[in-house]
């Protein structure tokens, strides 16, 4: 189960994102980028990033410690940004909270280089999921110490915004040619052979049991929180079978060119089209 701490201090918010994190000290002495459940994006945002971040974990991917947070919106009576004090005041309660990696910097392809191993297991991690939120124009990725983590799924899972299309949404492929990653070279097919075998309804129960079932608010046909927790299991389940399979890079580059840059890509004619003011699709 993930750990839970009573946020101390609202420091400062993230304003790069959608939802308006935050960062903020917790009574363990913890400092954290904070989500709140009162955001626009709701509670759905923040089951995802549970999902996500224990299931990467468990892949052997890095990303950094999720938490529990109990927010009394008092701790924010001295901000002075009143969109910050009405989220706060709308997320009271527990929210979300991941290790703030401090030192951290965003990741660069120029500065730092991912190898086809490890790349092809984000992809694949990322077309398991669903996760559009990792392309070379915001690529959701930190170097810290030297290593890789994966930061930000919100945007993952995206058939649990509409449950009667999951199973549909599920047997999709998933289009990875503007993936931050896709210029390395990923290796895909070895990244299926080793992952896919290790999501089991066993792990998957073991990740979406850290869900609170606070989060798992009723869907039509899907009335209680273990109906929902079976429900992603077995869409990730079906999803994990076959999706080595199904991931579109390079046939899908090829075709239509994923539009990254070419000091990116390493495609003279966008690079040149960069130079010259030109739009480089």
């Amino acid at each position: 189960m993930l750990r839970e701490v009573l946020a101390t201090r609202y420091v400062t918010p993230l304003r790069e994102g959608g939802s308006l994190p935050g960062i903020v000290e917790a009574d363990d002495l913890g400092t954290y980028v904070m989500k709140f459940t009162g955001a626009g994006q709701g509670p759905k945002s923040l089951v995802s990033e549970v999902v996500c971040g224990g299931l990467a974990r468990r892949l052997g991917l890095r990303v950094p410690e999720l938490v529990l947070i109990g927010l009394d919106p008092v701790i924010g009576l001295a901000e002075p940004d009143q969109e910050v004090q009405e989220l706060l005041r709308a997320s009271a309660g527990t929210n979300l909270g991941m290790d703030y990696l401090p030192g951290s910097i965003g990741f660069d392809p120029l500065a730092y280089r991912v190898d086809p191993v490890e790349a092809g297991r984000v992809v694949w991690f990322d077309a398991l999921v669903n996760n559009v939120d990792r392309s070379w124009r915001n690529p959701n990725l930190l170097v810290w110490h030297g290593e890789l983590w994966l930061i930000d799924h919100g945007a993952a899972l995206i058939w649990h915004h509409n449950w009667p299309s999951a199973a549909a949404s599920a047997a999709r492929g998933f289009a990875a040619a503007d993936h931050a990653l896709a210029p390395v070279g990923p290796d895909v097919a070895g990244a299926d052979a080793a992952l896919a075998p290790l999501v089991t309804a066993e792990l998957l129960d073991a990740v979406l049991a850290e869900v609170p079932d606070a989060w798992l608010a009723p869907e039509p046909g899907l009335d209680h929180p273990d109906a929902l927790r079976a429900a992603y299991r077995d869409t990730l389940l079906t999803r994990a079978a076959t999706i080595g399979e199904r991931v579109e890079l390079g046939a899908r580059t090829e075709r239509r060119g994923s539009g990254a840059p070419g000091w990116l890509t390493g495609r003279p004619e966008a690079a040149e089209a960069g130079r010259t003011g030109g739009a480089g699709r």
